[in-house]
């Protein structure tokens, strides 16, 4: 039961980004395997976007970490659970909660002894910077415990650099690449801070060259250059490139001309969907407080709200009129969606 409710949230969502999204691009540099552990790594941008993607977009079917403060309601609780959620508690959620992540981890350990999945982003926080902020060890400590239980583990690490076009933008293009797989029995136990710098270090190299990495120093002024410039973000290598020679071996995109159609099928579609666009631009996006909660709260009333007013509709129509009539409407509305969001 669990399996299929997972397989038919999946395949919603995986909707829902279709409709969202005009492009999403995924490269895998290696094999994710099947039947080995893995634990995905990913510099974290986007919110609750980055995990709804990763889900889709894996070719695995993972646990995720994510924070305890979304779990304070017990019936939100049960359903994030039931969706293979983890809660893992922050420093800002109070030192007396931080014990509870032993707990966490060793059952991140048991869920990788039995061959399964877990993603976790390492960096701690979201941040909408084009950049790899440093990671915390948390994932070191699963990574060490797993190979204390079983030293033979065939554990995989895999990176993956999560790069967005404009991401608090709609419609947004992205593009995630997931790196080679590294096995974490290279990582020896006899020296463990040795150990757990290694597997920082090397993640955090990879991570920088799977998204666009601006470093921190001067970090406004590169990002001003890069735009100035038109680099394509969605080509972190080019971009990366770019930066590290000083602007001096860069690829620019060509300036796109206003696309007037694509104007009109967004209008067109704002019309079809006026009641939603009202809940969402007069009642949820004036009170996101974080830049990067933006696309996650669109999208939450895209796949949720947006259905339920055109089923709505469509039953009016049907009962007023007729059933063709009705059918007329959603599949209209299907695709006036698809011009505005693909063109």
């Amino acid at each position: 039961m669990k399996a299929l409710l997972l397989f038919c949230v999946k395949t919603y969502i995986s909707l829902g980004l279709f409709f969202y999204f005009k492009k999403i691009e995924v490269i895998k540099q290696g094999h994710i395997p099947k039947d080995k552990p893995i634990l995905f790594l990913g510099n974290h941008q986007n919110a609750l976007i980055d995990p709804l993607i990763m889900a889709v977009y894996s070719g695995r079917t993972a646990h995720f970490l994510t924070r305890a403060q979304v779990f304070k309601k017990p019936l939100v609780s049960k359903i994030l659970k039931t969706l293979q959620l983890i809660p893992v508690y922050r420093v800002r959620d109070g030192w007396e909660n931080i014990t509870q992540n032993n707990e966490i981890f060793s059952q991140c350990i048991s869920i990788l002894e039995t061959n399964q999945a877990v993603t976790i982003f390492p960096e701690g926080s979201h941040n909408l910077k084009r950049t790899v902020r440093p990671l915390s060890k948390g994932f070191t400590r699963i990574v060490l415990g797993v190979l204390e239980y079983n030293p033979s583990s065939n554990l995989q690490l895999i990176p993956v650099g999560f790069n967005y076009k404009k991401a608090e933008g709609c419609p947004d293009e992205a593009l995630i690449v997931f790196g080679k797989p590294i096995a974490a029995s290279r990582y020896t136990l006899e020296d463990k801070n040795l150990a757990i710098k290694n597997m920082k270090n090397d993640t955090y190299k990879v991570l920088t060259t799977l998204t666009t990495h601006i470093p921190f120093k001067d970090y406004d002024n590169t990002l001003a250059k890069l735009q100035a410039l038109n680099v394509d973000f969605l080509n972190p290598e080019q971009v990366n490139n770019c930066i590290q020679s000083h602007f001096k071996v860069c690829q620019t995109k060509p300036r796109v001309s206003h696309n007037y159609l694509k104007v009109f099928f967004m209008l067109l579609l704002k019309v079809w969907c006026f009641v939603p666009y009202f809940v969402w631009k007069k009642m949820a996006q004036p009170k996101i407080k974080e830049i990067e909660f933006i696309a996650t709260f669109r999208f939450a009333i895209a796949i949720t709200l947006v259905p339920l007013w055109l089923g709505f509709v469509a039953i009016l129509f049907a009962v007023l009129f007729s059933g063709s009539l009705a059918i007329y409407f959603i599949v209209s509305a299907l695709i006036i969606a698809l011009l505005a969001v693909k063109l």
